[in-house]
């Protein structure tokens, strides 16, 4: 029996981090959310999974659907508690002070809600004219 939450059956938010200070949202379904399963922090992503063709990104992290980020440095998919004195998942502490907190391993399962990418490789199209369009639809209903 499955928990309460963002599963494939929903929509995955991606965070692309351009260059030139951007950022551009993409939300997957499920089944292009479901070819992201079993990615990790640092991998390659290739545009064309996500609805972006010519790119390739790198992921750098995301949350899962209760907001506990993802860490590079625990492996797996599930919640751990860890023992960390900075990074993601804390908010800068003392020097030398470290805390028990509940942090999301580094690679995308179901229960990744959000994920950020940044432009590894450029395509032929800039980004910002990719996602003109969106941001014109946006302006207008408002």
């Amino acid at each position: 029996m499955r928990s309460r939450g963002t599963y494939w059956g929903e929509i995955m938010k991606i965070n692309i981090g351009d260059k030139d200070g951007k950022t551009y949202k993409v939300e997957l379904d499920a089944g292009k959310s479901a070819a992201l399963a079993g990615k990790k922090i640092g991998e390659e992503l290739e545009g064309d999974l996500i609805g972006v063709p010519g790119y390739i990104f790198e992921i750098k992290g995301g949350s899962d659907n209760s907001g506990f980020p993802m860490r590079k440095d625990v492996r797996g998919a599930g919640k751990k508690v860890v023992f960390i004195g900075g990074g993601p998942g804390i908010r800068k502490a003392k020097k030398g002070l470290r805390r028990r907190k509940t942090v999301r391993g580094n690679t995308i399962s179901e229960e990744i809600s959000q994920v950020n990418v940044i432009v590894k490789k450029a395509g032929a199209q800039p980004l910002s004219e990719m996602f003109k369009k969106e941001e014109e639809e946006k302006k207008e209903e408002k």
